[in-house]
């Protein structure tokens, strides 16, 4: 008989193989929005770049509630892949595409009462709103599509194509790119050219990535609807998703709670913390890759129901997930002083950003092992210890606001937010056992 695909033995390369492409690809996404910015400013006036940005947040804010469709497929199918049950790894797919699908239409049902609502909470100039009104009313078309390539990309990563993964987001924003040139400054659309460029690379990108998933509709499996919709699978990919989605609206509440007490400091602090909140934009990206690989390779062990294997594939990808945190930490300590400069003009900003860089560059070592334990959770599907030491970190976080801002100022609030992610990678260390138990 066989081995199933999970009892593969797992090494450093095999790690590399999965990181690697899901870092380049993370690289391509800051360009998107800089030409984005670049060519709407070619217009020469101050309207139509803050209509595209004020409409690009919204829709990538509500968008981020379905960010649960990539982490809970990737989990499932990866202990599917593990199992050595193809059959299963394709109707998990094809249950999380009617999600989205389901997800999709629902937006654009109710794109009146969402962008009503979006500009409540953050007013604009009438000119900016309407602009970014009819921004959205083109975009809002392309949800289906966006939130079809968060399943298709969980499924990717599950089955280590993360090659697959990065030629997906090249063609995405490449075209997208090529296209905002065109139609912006070929064609003189304005805002509403930069709606559709986007638009186009999204539905593009979601039928590429159908492509790159043919092998998961090459039998019938994919139909067999009484699989599809089994009870008892459909109720566990609806709990793991349920318990992602909440801790993932915790963790965003919390960073959402830095910015409105960072607000509170001053017009200087905020906008010193909003430039270094960048470099923790990188950080992520950086290290998201080998958090990936812990998710596949933990996933497929989990399934094929082998705790050593877990245990190295844990071990493996934190041990790259550690060094690749110690280089972005010093490269923060020694270049970051110069990435401030270019980022801003202004000489208090620039000031006060380097008085809080320390806790920037602190803060990859201090936050890897949060990042390297939700690769494990996710791949394991622990979702809700996941859920729960996010409860419980919160909760921490929010004790340390009280007790150091008020004191500290704004090196409290950043002491605060290294708080949250010590807790929440020392609470998911306690409950990392549960995670070979699973493969038991």
């Amino acid at each position: 008989m066989t081995a199933p695909p999970g009892a593969g033995e797992i090494t450093n390369r095999r790690v590399l193989r999965i990181a690697l492409p899901i870092v380049l690809s993370n690289a391509t996404i800051p360009m998107l929005g800089a030409v984005n910015t670049a060519v709407v400013g070619q217009m020469g006036l101050a309207a139509p770049i803050g209509a595209v940005g004020m409409g690009a947040v919204i829709l990538a804010s509500v968008y981020w509630i379905f960010g649960f469709l990539r982490m809970g497929t990737s989990g499932l199918v990866a202990q599917a892949h593990g199992a050595g049950d193809l059959a299963e790894t394709g109707a998990l797919l094809v249950r999380a595409l009617m999600i989205a699908a389901a997800a999709g239409l629902m937006m654009i049902a109710l794109q009146g009462p969402l962008v009503w609502g979006a500009f409540r909470l953050a007013p604009a100039s009438a000119e900016v709103e309407g602009l970014a009104r009819s921004y959205l009313s083109i975009r809002i078309w392309g949800a289906p599509a966006t939130i079809g390539l968060y399943a298709v990309t969980g499924w990717l990563i599950a089955l280590e194509r993360t090659r697959a993964v990065l030629v997906l987001q090249v063609w995405m924003n490449g075209l997208n790119i090529v296209l905002d040139v065109w139609f912006v400054l070929g064609l003189g659309w304005g805002v509403e050219g930069v709606a559709v460029a986007t638009l186009i690379a999204e539905w593009s990108g979601l039928a590429l990535g159908l492509w790159l998933c043919r092998a998961a509709f090459a039998g019938r499996a994919w139909r067999d609807w009484p699989r599809i919709f089994d009870a008892a699978k459909v109720r566990r990919m609806m709990a793991v998703n349920r318990d992602i989605m909440i801790r993932s609206i915790l963790l965003q509440g919390s960073f959402t709670t830095f910015l409105f007490i960072g607000a509170g400091q001053g017009d200087v602090t905020l906008a010193a913390n909003q430039v270094l909140l960048q470099f923790l934009e990188i950080t992520a990206y950086a290290l998201d890759g080998f958090a990936f690989s812990a998710e596949a390779l933990v996933g497929q062990a989990v399934g094929a129901r082998n705790a050593r294997l877990v245990r190295r594939a844990s071990v493996l990808s934190a041990r790259w997930g550690v060094g690749g945190a110690a280089l972005l930490a010093a490269g923060f300590a020694l270049g970051g002083p110069a990435v401030i400069d270019v980022m801003t003009t202004s000489e208090e900003v620039r000031a006060a950003a380097r008085l809080y860089l320390p806790w920037v560059a602190a803060a990859p070592v201090i936050g890897v092992a949060s990042w390297m334990f939700d690769g494990i959770f996710i791949g394991a599907t622990l979702t809700r210890e996941m859920r729960n030491a996010m409860f419980l970190s919160v909760a921490v976080y929010v004790g340390a606001i009280l007790l150091l801002v008020p004191v500290f100022g704004n090196h409290g609030l950043w002491a605060a937010l290294m708080v949250l992610n010590t807790a929440r990678g020392l609470t998911m260390a306690w409950l990392y056992p549960a995670a070979e138990a699973r493969a038991a």
